[in-house]
């Protein structure tokens, strides 16, 4: 240190006003934090009017209660399903979270496999021509049919077991991620082709270092699409021999019109839909983090 430089004391330090980046910075930490409870209230407060209109109507008996169950015999109906009561073991014999494991495991199941063939084949008919003349008319049958479709002759086929709901479900995730695939291969810009082909790249490496990098982020979007067709899809897959499973567990209340359970299922799988599509969107943001921001 030469000579004639003052050191600040840490009075003065700490009175010494902060640097523009560090203000912009603390600034915007800050107004994320606000955004983040702003939105957090806004959505608690909207539930909550959802939930006080919900008692009111059933209040005020506008429904029967066959009709429209309170939310005081939703809850009841979750308590009973979720614990043995006077002998009873849930609904069915299968307690709530294990009717939710099942379905959750099979809509996995279904996703993987239909996630697998979609990006595969995404792949071959954004790459290839000839594939593309052969398989995308298939790709885009499967697309407009409802897989509900497909369902008695899967039973006819494979009998009322776990296959054919792994199969329908399976070609309800299959054409969401394929089109998306196809679309992101094809969109995918020739300057980059170019550069990889003229450093010596062959197909393979094409594919694997320049078209599957620039498309991750509309594949994994493709992804999250057809596990939410998916996970719509379960109700029906459920409907014959489905128990457990809360497809079956709402099949099954809809014969005796108990319908607090299948307000409950409803519930069930509306909040599990959140919580898998939340679990997608961190894959998003953890595999493709420059989304968005090129």
């Amino acid at each position: 240190m030469s000579a004639g430089t003052e050191v600040p004391s840490v009075e003065e330090a700490a009175e010494r006003p902060a640097a523009p980046q560090e203000v912009e910075a603390g600034s915007g930490r800050g107004a994320a934090v606000r955004g983040a409870v702003t939105r957090f209230g806004v959505r608690v407060l909207a539930l909550g009017v959802l939930l006080g209109v919900w008692w009111l109507v059933t209040w005020l008996e506008i429904w029967k209660p066959v009709y429209v169950p309170s939310p005081q015999a939703v809850w009841h109906q979750l308590i009973r399903t979720s614990t043995v009561h006077d002998g009873v073991r849930g609904y069915s014999g299968y307690l709530l979270y294990e009717h939710l494991w099942v379905s959750v495991r099979r809509i996995a199941l279904g996703t993987v496999i239909g996630s697998v063939l979609g990006v595969s084949v995404g792949l071959a008919v954004g790459t290839v021509p000839v594939v593309r003349l052969v398989l995308e008319p298939i790709v885009t049958f499967l697309r407009q049919l409802p897989p509900l479709a497909f369902f008695s002759l899967l039973i006819i086929w494979f009998g009322i077991d776990e296959t054919p709901k792994i199969w329908l479900l399976v070609i309800a995730a299959f054409p969401p991620v394929a089109v998306a695939t196809a679309a992101a291969v094809g969109g995918v810009h020739r300057d980059h082709l170019n550069a990889a082909r003229s450093l010596g790249a062959h197909r393979l490496a094409l594919v694997r270092h320049v078209v599957l990098p620039a498309s991750l982020p509309e594949i994994l979007t493709g992804i999250r699409l057809g596990a939410g067709v998916a996970y719509t899809s379960v109700v029906a897959a459920e409907l014959v021999n489905g128990i457990p499973g809360i497809g079956g567990m709402i099949r099954d209340a809809q014969r005796y019109n108990q319908t607090d359970v299948v307000v409950l299922g409803i519930f069930t799988i509306g909040l599990t839909g959140l919580a898998l599509d939340a679990a997608l969107r961190a894959l998003e943001r953890r595999f493709a983090p420059w989304r968005g921001r090129a």
